[in-house]
């Protein structure tokens, strides 16, 4: 605080502001844990400094004068104000050495992408954790709904897309996973037609539209898919696969992971793309951590951008 060239610290308003409220110099010091002499001579540089005088002291005890009176409520604000400040750094501080979960139900190897967000992420926040978290296909958000992640690789669609916002990390085609001994596995791509008939290895129904989308019901014109198993993990829908319970689609940067022996994958003619993305609940871009991870991905993307404030990266 500066008073026409004249620097008061926020020692010398906490020193006033004691003393107007106690209006006893003994009990302000007291208050304060400094001796009455030393808080009498503070208060009386404060008032060289301001050029006029702010208690009145005779035997009637200890008076604020017309210019203390002015001055009081201007340096509890600024006192209030400083505490808000030291308060705000830290929150600040303890979200730097904080630890940021990132949940994911597929590994999104992509590209080397997961070493490339982490490096260029510690980079930016060195006193951050980060814990992966892997989770089950059953929660199709992979830990936002329940709060025990903070953002997350997932597939969309989402359920309550309006609880999130998203980045689009890949989008690849859909191919259908087949048992090798299947009658179209001899082919490079197979019509969606010509499997819809099929049985179809679903995601539990607690996944909603996610588990709609991997049985395509948006290119099966209404008619109501088939289930031959429910699958909730990879090596589910391996085994599930091999037994010859079903066929399921999958994203083609999957095909690997459960292309082991005796299952096959190929490109599937007339359904869209599939949509990998890192997501985060609504509103939580504004937190240090969640925000410089949102970056970091962006930055490994080669997509970073200038954008106004409050501009959603939903559906990018």
């Amino acid at each position: 605080m500066d008073l026409h060239g004249r620097d008061v610290h926020s020692r010398d308003l906490r020193y006033f502001v004691a003393v107007a409220q106690e209006l006893h110099f003994t009990r302000a010091a007291e208050r304060l844990f400094v001796s009455q002499p030393a808080l009498s001579k503070q208060i009386r540089t404060l008032e060289r400094q301001l050029g006029a005088e702010l208690f009145v002291r005779d035997h009637r005890g200890v008076r604020l004068t017309s210019v203390g009176a002015a001055l009081l409520p201007h340096a509890q604000q600024v006192l209030e104000g400083w505490q808000s400040a030291v308060g705000a750094v830290e929150r600040a501080k303890t979200e730097e050495r904080a630890t940021l979960t990132v949940g994911m139900s597929t590994r999104p190897a992509r590209g080397g992408l997961l070493p490339a967000v982490r490096s260029r992420f510690s980079e930016a926040r060195p006193a951050a954790t980060i814990r992966l978290r892997q989770v089950s296909w059953q929660d199709a958000s992979a830990g936002l709904a329940d709060g025990t992640a903070d953002v997350a690789f997932v597939w969309l669609p989402l359920p309550d897309l309006e609880r999130y916002a998203w980045v689009v990390v890949a989008e690849e085609p859909r191919h259908v996973a087949l048992p090798a001994t299947h009658r179209l596995a001899g082919l490079d791509e197979v019509d969606f037609a010509d499997i819809a008939d099929e049985p179809f290895l679903a995601l539990p129904g607690s996944a909603g539209a996610l588990r709609d989308y991997w049985l395509a019901l948006d290119a099966r014109e209404g008619t109501a898919p088939r289930i031959g198993a429910e699958i909730a993990s990879t090596d589910e829908t391996y085994e599930a696969l091999v037994d010859g319970r079903g066929v399921c689609l999958v994203a083609a940067g999957n095909a690997p992971l459960i292309t082991l022996g005796g299952v096959v994958t190929r490109p599937v003619r007339g359904i869209s793309p599939s949509r990998f993305a890192l997501a985060w609940r609504a509103g939580d871009d504004g937190r240090p951590l969640v925000s410089a991870y949102i970056k970091a991905c962006e930055e490994a993307l080669g997509r970073v951008q200038q954008e106004p404030a409050g501009v959603s990266r939903r559906n990018r």
